[in-house]
């Protein structure tokens, strides 16, 4: 039973920090998940977070039952999705109650408009770390050019860009331009 409330309370914990989305919850879900408790590894949350992205719903609900299923199986993923999600609702129905209300005024307007400028910093924060752990050899550079470009130019899902990187990867690595 305590491993099930240390997994709730561990990604209620990111969830009750979490603005702006999946990605800005990387640096937060690091620290809690890889370096505090240890549940996974960095390239693991990655791994998570590549699958996650490609798969349907919330990309942090999906990495949190991806771990919470990894350490306690089907009810481990179940409390650790929870966790993740719990405060997202109680903040989200306190604040549309009190917003609704509130919404015209510039000091609210002008808050938002500062959150939106941290959660900007959090998203970038986010990608530089994943560069750091993925774009590690001229093969992954090479890979991670030809995605952006392609997807600065196609109107394609992600989902395609995924299984072409994954594939690629395999060749890479088989062809010896990419580490092991």
């Amino acid at each position: 039973m305590n491993r099930y409330f240390d997994l709730f309370v561990t990604f209620a914990r990111v969830g009750v920090m979490t603005f702006g989305g999946g990605y800005a919850m990387i640096p937060i879900l690091e620290r809690e998940v890889v370096d505090k408790k240890g549940y996974a590894t960095s390239e693991e949350l990655m791994d998570y977070y590549a699958v996650g992205q490609c798969t349907p719903g919330v990309i942090a609900v999906n990495t949190a039952t991806f771990i919470g299923q990894k350490l306690a199986g089907t009810p481990g993923g179940v409390v650790a999705t929870l966790g993740v999600v719990f405060p997202s609702l109680v903040i989200i129905s306190v604040i549309a109650g009190i917003l609704t209300n509130f919404a015209d005024l510039p000091v609210v307007q002008n808050a938002f408009a500062g959150v939106r400028v941290c959660v900007c910093v959090l998203v970038f924060n986010a990608v530089v770390k994943l560069w750091k752990g993925a774009v590690a050899d001229k093969g992954a550079l090479a890979l991670f050019l030809l995605i952006f470009a392609a997807s600065l130019f196609l109107d394609v899902t992600p989902v395609v860009y995924v299984v072409f990187a994954a594939v690629a990867g395999i060749i890479l690595t088989k062809l010896g331009v990419r580490g092991k």
